[in-house]
């Protein structure tokens, strides 16, 4: 993997992490459309890394606090503070843990196609705008319930298809379920920090066990640009959410289809 290469990826990893585009999507037609080779593992496990560290970092006040809680809740057997809120991520991680575990094999195979991600860009784009469109989203986290975490973590397991978008689809399920739009994207990417340490988890233990060596300068490269890029588009999203709303992430999952189907299909 040259500089070039390492740079874009990572940069293109960080940006679409949290914008309801799919990351996934993006990395595996960007090889495709310009005859790259894949980039390894040891990349892969760095802009996770990346990710992780930047949504942390925007995040560390709320972080700290929910973890802080919800370890007092375990420990005196009662909620306090945020630690409903604690639990609640919990349960919206156990439906994708448990997919993954469980479809693995099948989404890096079968489920990578190109006909696969055009379907799973327009159809999850479209549900993103018709959720955006509907009326009366009051909902706070402070409304939330063990139910919405678990139909938020559902939705959350699907996005382990490619194309789906993780941030695109538990922000849709949040705002069906009548979340404001901050709401349901806060929660969204609080809801990413137990996801990706399992990805990334997992990504260790390959490259681990791989025979490759690791790209040492790709490995850092990715990771900062990753990072860097990730932090950034967390805070202008939020930042202009309900100016622009979500129809310009629509418009583009549209456009990307249509991309995938004139030039890979």
């Amino acid at each position: 993997m040259d500089v070039f290469q390492a740079l874009f990826l990572g940069l293109l990893q960080g940006l679409t992490e949290f914008l309801p585009i799919s990351s996934s999507a993006h990395l595996i037609l960007t090889p495709a459309f310009f005859g790259w080779s894949d980039q390894g593992v040891g990349f892969d496990l760095s802009v996770h890394l990346g990710t992780l560290l930047a949504v942390v970092l925007y995040f560390r006040r709320e972080v700290f606090g929910i973890a802080r809680d919800g370890l007092v809740s375990v420990a005196r057997r009662r909620i306090v503070g945020q630690g409903a809120l604690a639990g609640y991520l919990v349960i919206g991680t156990i439906p994708a843990g448990l997919a993954g575990l469980a479809l693995l094999d099948l989404i890096d195979s079968v489920l990578r196609s190109p006909s696969v991600i055009f379907a799973t860009t327009l159809l999850f784009g479209l549900l993103l705008g018709i959720a955006d469109w509907l009326p009366k989203r009051t909902r706070t986290l402070d409304t939330l319930s063990w139910k919405d975490a678990l139909l938020v973590g559902i939705a959350q397991a699907m996005a382990l298809v490619p194309g789906t978008s993780r941030s695109g689809v538990t922000i849709t399920a949040g705002l069906f379920l009548g979340m404001t739009r901050e709401t349901a994207s806060r929660f969204s990417f609080l809801l990413s920090i137990p996801i990706i340490v399992l990805a990334g988890s997992v990504k260790l233990l390959e490259a681990a066990t791989s025979d490759v060596a690791v790209d040492w300068s790709g490995f850092l490269i990715g990771g900062v640009t990753s990072f860097v890029m990730a932090i950034t588009a967390i805070h202008f999203f939020l930042k202009w959410l309900d100016k622009v709303g979500m129809w310009p992430y629509v418009i583009y999952r549209i456009a990307l289809a249509a991309v995938i189907y004139a030039v890979l299909m």
